[in-house]
């Protein structure tokens, strides 16, 4: 079986990595495993730093890395929080606080100008020199309540209003949000890509092809 490292500690995400790749027959092992260090996030949008993060990990374990990057972007604020989604008000801020923060920069903002978006970008290297990584991205469109309401999720989710289902995301079943969500989008963009290039994460298969250069 081929391991990938996911460049997060995240057990959810593992466990959630781990059923998406199962036909692949890939183990999804978080970075510390191996002793990853966190690393600065200093790219300017998702997809740097989705790349950072993976190309750190595959650089560590000498192994194919997948990151993700992700945040709420809110239009008329300029795409803020952004990439400080989960630090919006401050390095040690909880979600009440930075969903407190958000709510005083709309305060005076009408419903038909609170639109925004949940953004999740993957990066998938097959190892930390990679030209070509796999970059998938989801989308999930919506606007900022006024109000928090619902008691499900985390972060935003009770803020983030979900039209189309006239409730916020924090009052979506999880199951309905595991499929609606950014995540779940950049997910199946995944999915297919490796549907229908097996190559990207079977190394082996690869090197059959490859000429002889010793």
């Amino acid at each position: 079986m081929n391991i990938l490292i996911l460049a997060s500690n995240n057990l959810g995400k593992i466990r959630e990595f781990n059923q998406l790749l199962t036909e692949w027959a890939i183990d999804v092992r978080p970075q510390s495993e191996f002793a990853v260090s966190e690393v600065a996030e200093t790219g300017l949008s998702f997809v740097e730093n989705a790349l950072i993060k993976a190309r750190h990990a595959s650089r560590h374990t000498g192994l194919p890395a997948l990151a993700d990057d992700s945040g709420l972007v809110v239009d008329c604020l300029n795409g803020a929080p952004g990439l400080y989604s989960a630090r919006y008000a401050g390095a040690d801020a909880d979600d009440a606080a930075n969903r407190r923060k958000l709510l005083a920069a709309l305060a005076d903002v009408p419903d038909t100008a609170r639109s925004a978006r949940f953004v999740c970008v993957l990066a998938l290297l097959r190892h930390a020199d990679d030209p070509l990584p796999l970059i998938c991205q989801g989308e999930w469109a919506g606007r900022i309540a006024q109000a928090e309401r619902g008691e499900h999720g985390f972060g935003y989710d009770a803020l983030f209003e979900v039209p189309e289902r006239h409730c916020t995301a924090a009052e979506l079943p999880p199951s309905e949000k595991q499929r609606l969500s950014h995540r779940a989008q950049a997910l199946q963009h995944l999915q297919h890509h490796l549907r229908h290039n097996p190559h990207l994460l079977n190394p082996a298969a690869v090197a059959e092809h490859c000429p002889d250069t010793d």
